[in-house]
């Protein structure tokens, strides 16, 4: 009896003046050669799910992930036209300061495109990013998911842009400031930033979020 494949399929963000973007790859081979697609590829016999997530990144892009979580399994039947494949979707986030891509020999290209202005992409491709999407949008409300997109010292209008860029909306000073300063996952640095304008005070996370940071990459 024929058994179906297993692979993964990683939707990496990231933000750039002031633009979420998402991570695709230009296809080399059939099918959908020449098309824009998620990173991914096959699980290996002796590799679990998240080693194979976190290979496939590297060997096609060249990034290696700060943050990598597995998001859902999509199965429908008819999803690849080369046989029954089921692909494991993780999603990863990370600074834009520590981009540097670098396509290997499965894929033509590497490049980040606007959430907004996507190519069409292959496979459900489309399906398993919007799903991405809306997720990150939901663990936002409950999670410091966000602060893996922040340098490791960051301004409070730097860290209420990134949600506001996420969500695609604008957010209440007042309100938003309180809200992250009662969490009691970020801390005053004594430090402020210097340029031209008026400084600001710059936060880090606290030693409790490093932990639970440094738990959630191992």
């Amino acid at each position: 009896m024929e058994k179906p494949s297993v692979t993964v399929d990683i939707i990496l963000f990231t933000i750039t003046g002031e633009t979420l973007k998402v991570l695709l790859v230009k296809r080399r081979i059939e099918p959908f050669r020449n098309m824009w697609a998620l990173p991914g590829g096959f699980v290996g016999m002796n590799e679990t799910l998240d080693q194979a997530a976190r290979r496939e990144l590297q060997e096609e892009t060249g990034v290696k992930e700060h943050y990598l979580e597995q998001l859902y399994t999509f199965g429908n039947p008819e999803r690849d036209p080369r046989g029954r494949v089921i692909t494991v979707s993780y999603f990863a986030l990370i600074n834009s300061k520590d981009l540097k891509l670098k396509a290997d020999t499965d894929v033509i290209e590497a490049k980040w495109f606007p959430i907004n202005q996507l190519p069409e992409l292959a496979f459900d491709h489309k399906n398993i990013l919007d799903y991405a999407l809306e997720r990150l949008r939901y663990k936002l409300e409950y999670t410091t998911v966000a602060f893996q997109l922040l340098p490791q010292k960051f301004t409070l209008t730097e860290l209420q842009k990134t949600y506001e860029i996420i969500f695609n909306k604008s957010l209440d000073k007042r309100n938003f400031r309180k809200k992250i300063l009662s969490l009691g996952l970020i801390e005053e640095t004594q430090e402020t930033t210097k340029g031209a304008h008026r400084p600001a005070k710059l936060y880090s996370f606290t030693k409790e979020h490093k932990q639970l940071e440094n738990f959630i990459k191992s």
